[in-house]
């Protein structure tokens, strides 16, 4: 007798507004589609995930769904690390940033739809600080965006909660950084805000750095450089027309160390880790294998 696949669903319960609607939608396109009763997995504050995929892994089932927000998702990309176990996303928080680069939509039963029938795609993982993420990690204006934008705040205003919090800080004193790439010489400059991302487009279709490659054994690298509104406006401008100017340097790296003048927030995936005066980033050493759409690429 064939066997019947079997997905594990780990679901971060603040992500979902209605638990029992959303077990009911899920057991529903697993019975559509001819897969046996899931795995029912919950994070906790004090295990956002991984402990819940080493229990999977454990089960032996055939896919991981991860239904919550970016930390969510990093979480669980982090257990499966080493595995060939695919991880799916039902994407259900704020930010979503995975999701929207794979052209994976909010909506629950499409996501569901791609989680089931889509394909696999290996896909790099980045090392920042000794902690892996999946999209993008920051320094600067980034990480203070998300420290100044309350859960509240995102439940009420979605997205545009995060531009609210970024608009208190456009006047903060630049950082002082230190920067080398792949090992070459270092490079000062005065920053807003540095980010590394495995993928390159923000919500809105925002082409922050639209070179990215989630498989090309790299990471890219972009460092924002303003103060004040006008400032920022011409930076946008910049970064919309995808154009070369004092206020934007890109590179493209396998590492990096970056060295401030003093501690700044830092982010990884959405979620602020805390304050630090150095970050380290390289490419993890294990790729992650994604569930995708079958007939979709990146957006861009």
């Amino acid at each position: 007798m064939k066997r019947v696949n079997r997905a594990a669903v780990v679901v971060n319960p603040t992500k979902v507004t209605d638990l029992a609607a959303f077990r009911q939608s899920v057991r529903a396109a697993m019975a559509h589609h001819r897969w046996s009763e899931p795995l029912w997995l919950e994070t906790t504050p004090g295990d956002p995930g991984p402990g819940q995929v080493a229990e999977a892994i454990r089960t032996e089932v055939d896919l991981v769904l991860a239904a919550g927000g970016d930390g969510t998702v990093t979480a669980c990309a982090a257990g499966l690390l080493g595995s060939k176990v695919p991880l799916g996303i039902l994407p259900t928080g704020t930010g979503n940033l995975l999701a929207i680069n794979f052209g994976i939509p909010p909506d629950l039963d499409k996501a569901l739809a791609i989680a089931l029938t889509g394909v696999d795609r290996e896909i790099d993982v980045g090392v920042a600080n000794g902690r892996p993420f999946v999209g993008m990690a920051g320094l600067g204006i980034d990480a203070k965006m998300l420290d100044s934008t309350s859960e509240e705040a995102k439940r009420r205003w979605g997205y545009v909660a995060y531009v609210l919090g970024a608009l208190r800080h456009l006047r903060d004193q630049p950082m002082h950084v230190k920067i080398r790439t792949n090992g070459g010489p270092v490079r000062r400059r005065r920053a807003a805000g540095l980010i590394v991302g495995n993928v390159g487009w923000l919500q809105g279709g925002l082409p922050l750095m639209p070179n990215a490659q989630p498989d090309d054994g790299r990471l890219d690298v972009i460092v924002l450089s303003a103060r004040g509104l006008a400032s920022w406006a011409m930076l946008g401008l910049q970064v919309l027309l995808r154009t070369k100017g004092s206020r934007v340097f890109r590179s493209s790296i396998t590492g990096m160390t970056i060295k401030l003048n003093h501690a700044q927030l830092w982010e990884l995936d959405g979620e602020v880790v805390g304050t630090t005066r150095e970050l380290t980033v390289a490419v993890h050493d294990d790729k992650l294998t994604l569930r995708v759409p079958a007939d979709a690429d990146l957006i861009g």
